[in-house]
């Protein structure tokens, strides 16, 4: 009640999960807005920060005013931040996506972001429906490139071509770039798998198939599923394996291991009755209060090579980058690495007498 009393500006922040069709659960959104309604005495700018789906714009709007006869404004300003980096992509973002026609509003939006535009206005004005498909068209578009490449990967393995070589070729040209194209185990997270099934889920709802995302969900799914179905045929008609692995998180610099590759992974290999030792710079916590013991967790990245059949990298964590690779081979009951993010140069892995497995490239 004090932050409504107080303010003239409201942002939302809430989560917008997957329900089980697919499709982005706003209850959290309606139950925050519906509160906010029923609190209001004077004029507000009700503005929404979560990844909500195309017409929520409408439906917040009609919700309120259901709820109260208070005036206020509706803005979709969509959030762009990277986990690991939120901190910084919020002080220099790369654009501020404002969803609003009220003119009055966007000087309002434009003066509260203007201390971030100082070198260049990066502030982008549009109406709300556009504005929330903006984020979920970004977002898919950056998992596509990922996918892409990763299909690219199978295609690289099969005629002898290496990825590597094949995103720096792809990435000089200007017209492509160099982000998103690395290959590896998949995308996972909390928004590229969510965001990628609201987008379909939309295109039901409205008679258009997202026949390219349908593409790219499918093959993030069978890129992990490949990678864990190699390691467990590698050790097919073995007993006792236990696999060391290194990385939980979904991407490095985040504890967030939601839809991450690793567990996907890992739950195969459990039900394949191999054990695991595993170890992850900051997604310890969270990974125990999901699994309990059912995997064994340790405090040093090296420790996870004792007693283990091999080791399996899913996370590009900087300290992952350079080890000690005498370590890895001098450990491990059997010097054999599968590498989910082609960190190294196979043929240096290879001086050390280390049996190494990467992704699209010959090693």
């Amino acid at each position: 009640k004090e932050g409504v009393d107080k303010s003239l500006l409201i942002f939302l922040g809430v989560s917008t999960p997957s329900a089980a069709d697919g499709s982005a659960d706003i209850s959290a959104v309606l139950n925050a807005t519906g509160q906010i309604a029923e609190l209001m005495t004077s004029y507000k700018i009700i503005v929404t920060k979560s990844t909500v789906p195309v017409g929520t714009h409408k439906i917040v709007s009609q919700w309120i005013q259901s709820k109260t006869e208070i005036p206020f404004d509706y803005v979709s300003n969509p959030e762009f931040l990277k986990e690991g980096s939120a901190v910084e992509d919020f002080m220099k973002p790369d654009r501020v996506i404002i969803g609003t026609t009220n003119p009055a509003v966007m000087e309002i939006m434009r003066e509260l972001y203007n201390p971030f535009m100082r070198k260049s206005s990066r502030i982008l004005f549009m109406d709300p429906a556009s504005a929330e498909m903006a984020k979920y068209a970004a977002n898919t578009m950056l998992a596509t490139r990922i996918s892409f490449m990763n299909e690219l990967s199978m295609l690289c393995e099969k005629v002898g071509a290496d990825i590597e070589q094949v995103r720096a070729g792809m990435g000089s040209d200007s017209r492509i770039g160099n982000a998103f194209l690395f290959a590896g185990v998949g995308y996972g997270g909390s928004c590229f798998p969510k965001d990628v099934r609201a987008l379909i889920y939309m295109g039901k709802q409205a008679g258009v198939p997202m026949s390219i995302a349908q593409s790219v969900q499918q093959v993030n799914l069978d890129q992990q599923a490949r990678f864990a179905d190699q390691i467990i045929d590698y050790f097919k008609g073995q007993s006792n394996i236990q696999l060391g692995v290194w990385g939980l998180a979904f991407k490095a610099r985040t504890d967030d291991i939601r839809e991450s590759p690793a567990l996907f992974c890992i739950e195969k290999f459990l039900k394949a009755g191999i054990k695991v030792l595993a170890f992850d710079p900051e997604a310890m916590v969270p990974t125990r209060q999901k699994y309990g013991h059912a995997i064994d967790l340790v405090d040093n990245s090296y420790d996870v090579l004792d007693g283990s059949a091999a080791l399996v990298i899913f996370t590009d964590w900087q300290e992952f980058r350079t080890p000690d690779f005498e370590q890895i081979a001098k450990r491990l009951r059997k010097p054999v690495v599968f590498d989910g993010r082609n960190l190294y140069t196979p043929a240096f892995v290879k001086r050390f007498g280390i049996e190494y497995h990467c992704i699209g490239r010959p090693c």
